[in-house]
């Protein structure tokens, strides 16, 4: 016996819009219902980028930036053929990066 679950990942440089987008997807989810885990915050990727402010001289004299990147984790674990037509047809915010994923597990009987 198989059973199919999907995975969900988001990432976005800013939390706000990431959240919008992971309760637009669960509200969808649960409108068609499925059965839903998440959104789980994922650890945030922080890239920090060192620059010198001068181009040549004043070795010393810097500026410093980061790029934080938040992630979020939704798993659908029982959808119907409704809740894939609605997920696909969903107008998500700009600047949200989503990972579809269809997993499928197979359960063995003793």
């Amino acid at each position: 016996m198989s059973k199919q679950k999907i995975r969900i990942k988001l990432r976005s440089f800013d939390h706000k819009v990431i959240d919008e987008a992971a309760k637009l997807i669960i509200d969808t989810a649960v409108r068609t219902g499925a059965i839903i885990a998440g959104p789980i915050p994922l650890p945030m990727e922080i890239h920090k980028i060192t620059v010198n402010k001068s181009t040549f001289v004043h070795k010393n004299a810097r500026d410093q930036y980061e790029i934080r990147t938040h992630k979020r984790l939704i798993d659908i674990r029982e959808s119907t053929s409704k809740t894939i037509e609605s997920l696909s047809n969903l107008a998500l915010p700009a600047g949200v990066d989503i990972e579809i994923k269809m997993i499928t597990t197979e359960k063995t009987e003793k």
